[in-house]
């Protein structure tokens, strides 16, 4: 990856891990779930407002590294209006793009793209995935902590 796209993909994770989008407690929420990380303490709960198949609404609240808190925000932002089919989708693609460094369609013009280089460092990838795996579970009514 070329100097200048890395430095702009720093400035997407360092923005939305400053001013996270969607952040704060849904009080109508039909499902949470919980995700920690034993190994660096990231603490993320989500909160899904679920329409019938749609998710009609997406938050998080908690505290986390900069990728995870990052990776959370630009989460709630995608999944959002979303079928459960379609987030479910979107939750593998994701798990692809940061074990693997796979751009799929869904993310080429997003904030997630940035998440990319995270499988040159694999003791990070738990941290971008923190909140995708809670969401997964919360879609599932598992209202239970994930580690994963």
């Amino acid at each position: 990856m070329n100097p200048e796209l890395r430095d702009l993909y720093q400035d997407v994770i360092l923005s939305h891990s400053k001013r996270p989008h969607n952040f704060g407690k849904l009080e109508d929420a039909t499902q949470t779930s919980h995700g920690y990380n034993p190994l660096c303490g990231d603490n993320i709960r989500v909160f899904v407002k679920r329409v019938g198949d749609r998710l009609e609404s997406v938050t998080f609240e908690g505290t986390g590294c900069a990728i995870s808190t990052a990776s959370a925000s630009i989460m709630t932002d995608m999944m959002r209006g979303l079928t459960v089919a379609e987030a479910e989708t979107l939750v593998e693609e994701f798990k692809s793009l940061v074990t693997a460094g796979t751009v799929a369609d869904s993310f080429e013009d997003s904030d997630a793209s940035a998440l990319a280089g995270v499988h040159e460092y694999p003791v990070r990838i738990k941290c971008a995935t923190l909140a995708w795996n809670a969401i997964a579970a919360a879609i599932h009514g598992k209202n239970e902590t994930t580690t994963e």
